[in-house]
């Protein structure tokens, strides 16, 4: 059975040094540390890739985050992946639970999360389901 679990969420994105930065000036990595609140009580930390173009609006990036909390009250961590793309200011973004990935009372957790930024705020909606493990 899916369930759905919202709320809000801060991000701090901190800029790291990338390899051959003069050579590609477009590419960029930073760390991210996100604090969730709502269904979902947790923390995460990670890292983004980046990837801007000479067209204004067009970028892409991936990233993997670690997720540690409670999710409707069950503890555990599980890790989410991102992939997104903007091209002439439209978005298309895929946020997925890496499989296997949930622990402790988090195990077998499978879903996928969508992000919505409204007037400078951080939303989230996330379909999951949990499928405990044997």
């Amino acid at each position: 059975m899916t369930t759905s679990a919202s709320g809000t969420f801060e991000i701090k994105l901190t800029p790291q040094a990338t390899d051959n930065a003069s050579e590609n000036p477009n590419l960029g990595r930073m760390t991210i540390d996100k604090q969730f609140h709502g269904d979902l009580e947790a923390t995460s930390t990670g890292q983004m890739l980046t990837a801007t173009t000479a067209v204004k609006g067009s970028a892409g990036y991936v990233a993997i985050e670690l997720v540690t909390g409670k999710l409707d009250g069950r503890s555990g961590t599980f890790v989410l992946q991102h992939s997104g793309t903007m091209s002439g200011g439209s978005q298309e973004l895929t946020v997925t639970v890496v499989p296997d990935s949930g622990t402790d009372q988090l195990k077998g957790l499978e879903g996928e999360m969508t992000i919505n930024i409204k007037e400078g705020k951080h939303f989230y909606e996330f379909e999951y389901t949990l499928t405990p493990t044997p």
